[in-house]
């Protein structure tokens, strides 16, 4: 998928030349209840001529912000702010397994990923203790500066990072990725006008295989993330997805602080117990309540249990002793700041 969307890239490259970065390309309208185009908002324009199928909105809101650093810098900055990241890392705890949180906010159009990742690595961080380390990754107007972008190059180069200071036989890869998901299977990953590249199912998928992590839990929050399941199904994987494979999720948009999901399974169940199965078995009750009373179409929640990952979670939690609960509270919005050194 990624060779296809170079051509694309190339071609609105040259649209963004004409319209320049302060005329951006119109947005699509995505919600996790409709499918989304395969490309990012500054492709999906210029494709619209070649492919009938785009899904194109009128939403235009630009949401770069206009005291921060241009997007030039931000491309420029992404390597430092990638190395930062790591450096800050907790130390890991020797003899025990160690969990190693990635939590990933895909679309920068929406602050409910940006709450939702930053509520994780607080979570993570205050209820499990030593042995859980957070690393995140956002597409959001207000972390420009501060959070190395939600991007296929950074996921990449984050799971290099975590690779050198994780025990692969022993520690734990928690990838949580929370953003607007399509009907064939891919990401959206997006913070316009920036082209980044999407991630489908396969795609993931091979890039977790060129990583030496044993013992992975893959948690995808999206619209129709159930497709995901049979690319990532592998021993020693525990894979969840906030719908299945031809369902919508709920709870994302301008009007919501938390997705359905993230709020049964992060804020209302890991709050309640530190097994991760189980959680996902509250959630999903909770989830089928709360689609029930809405009157919705039910999302089905899907999990698959890779042979030994079970008994290695198990593991990591007799070496924790949970921490109180930790409240939800949305991100104050902010603006970013105007200084980002290059390089």
């Amino acid at each position: 998928m990624r060779n296809v969307l170079t051509v694309l890239i190339a071609f609105a490259a040259g649209v963004l030349l004409t319209i320049g970065w302060s005329g951006h390309a119109p947005k699509p309208v995505i919600g996790q209840s409709a499918p989304m185009p395969s490309v990012s908002a500054t492709v999906a324009t210029a494709e619209q001529d070649v492919s009938s199928s785009a899904d194109i909105g009128t939403d235009s809101t630009d949401r770069w912000p206009a005291t921060g650093p241009t997007p030039e810098q931000v491309l420029y900055a992404q390597p430092r702010m990638m190395r930062d990241a790591l450096a800050r890392l907790t130390p890991r705890v020797a003899g025990k397994p160690n969990l190693y949180l990635l939590a990933l906010a895909g679309d920068g159009g929406e602050d409910v990923f940006h709450n939702e990742v930053e509520y994780a690595a607080q979570l993570f961080a205050r209820r499990f203790g030593a042995t859980a380390h957070s690393l995140v990754l956002e597409n959001n107007p207000a972390t420009l500066t501060t959070h190395p972008l939600a991007s296929w190059t950074n996921l990449e180069n984050a799971l290099d990072g975590l690779g050198k200071v994780m025990q692969p036989d022993q520690d734990i890869l928690l990838l949580y990725i929370s953003s607007h998901g399509s009907e064939d299977h891919t990401l959206l990953l997006d913070m316009d006008p920036l082209p980044l590249d999407q991630l489908g199912a396969t795609d993931l998928a091979g890039i977790l295989s060129m990583h030496p992590f044993k013992w992975k839990v893959v948690v995808i929050n999206a619209c129709y993330s159930g497709g995901f399941v049979p690319s990532l199904r592998h021993p020693g994987t525990l894979v969840l997805t906030a719908a299945r494979a031809d369902r919508s999720s709920f709870g994302c948009g301008s009007d919501s602080d938390i997705t359905y999901f993230g709020k049964a399974w992060l804020v209302d169940a890991l709050n309640r117990t530190d097994n991760f199965i189980d959680a996902f078995k509250l959630a999903r009750s909770d989830i089928a309540t709360w689609e029930k009373q809405d009157k919705l179409v039910p999302s089905e929640p899907q999990i698959d249990i890779g042979n030994g990952i079970e008994n290695q979670l198990a593991l990591w939690r007799k070496a924790i002793k949970p921490g109180p609960v930790v409240p939800f509270k949305p991100s104050a919005p902010a603006q970013a700041s105007s200084t980002l050194p290059r390089p």
